[in-house]
């Protein structure tokens, strides 16, 4: 039976992934044309779109794509400084925006109001995500789930989880694992409806969002 109600979550889960991813790029589609426009003729002119090599469900590899809100090259700006990057690598890979060198100004905007992540309903129809899942994480990160990896890579990333509800960027790991791997353990509809909404609320507030 539990099998069963696994399959029908899941089942519907990816039925509401379609629909609503459809309907976001469908709704949002001005919203890319005028960050092309800016991305085109800007101070900031250069690619639109950011892609950086994430880790998915059962361990399989793909592109997350979002809105370039750095410089182009920034990760090869990153690494080159040594004495930065193991700040970022302690920092939960993370570096706070005064600091980090690689944020353009516009791109700055787009991270506090979460529109740089617009582009991940791309991923989401094209099924290397899910619309409420634990962030999907570049390779080195995987180290901060310990034994517990093959769980953490046992479901769909998502391009909401319960640790952007719960704080994002301010909570640091190993805090963030226990609540990626806590989502693994009680996904459901009617969490996945709560985690959704709180994500929202998030969003409006820029609670975390850099």
């Amino acid at each position: 039976m539990e099998e069963k109600q696994s399959l029908i979550y899941l089942f519907f889960k990816r039925t509401v992934d379609i629909i609503l991813s459809c309907l976001a790029l469908i709704c949002l589609s001005p919203v890319f044309l005028v960050i092309w426009g800016l991305y085109a003729f800007g101070s900031d002119k250069g690619p639109v779109i950011y892609k950086q090599e994430r880790v998915g469900k059962n361990g399989r590899h793909f592109f997350i794509y979002k809105f370039r809100s750095m410089i182009v090259d920034a990760d090869k700006v990153l690494r080159s400084d040594k004495k930065l990057y193991e700040k970022y690598v302690k920092n939960s890979y993370k570096l706070e925006p005064g600091e980090d060198p690689r944020i353009t100004n516009f791109g700055e905007w787009l991270r506090k109001t979460s529109m740089d992540e617009m582009p991940q309903f791309v991923n989401v129809l094209r099924g290397e995500m899910s619309l409420i899942g634990p962030r999907p994480v570049v390779e080195e990160e995987l180290q901060e789930y310990g034994d517990q990896i093959e769980k953490f890579l046992s479901v769909k990333p998502g391009a909401m989880g319960y640790w952007q509800a719960s704080g994002r960027s301010n909570i640091g790991y190993p805090e963030r694992s226990e609540i990626e791997l806590y989502y693994v353990d009680h996904a459901s509809f009617w969490f996945d409806v709560k985690i959704l909404f709180q994500n929202l609320l998030s969003i409006v507030k820029s609670d975390g969002a850099y």
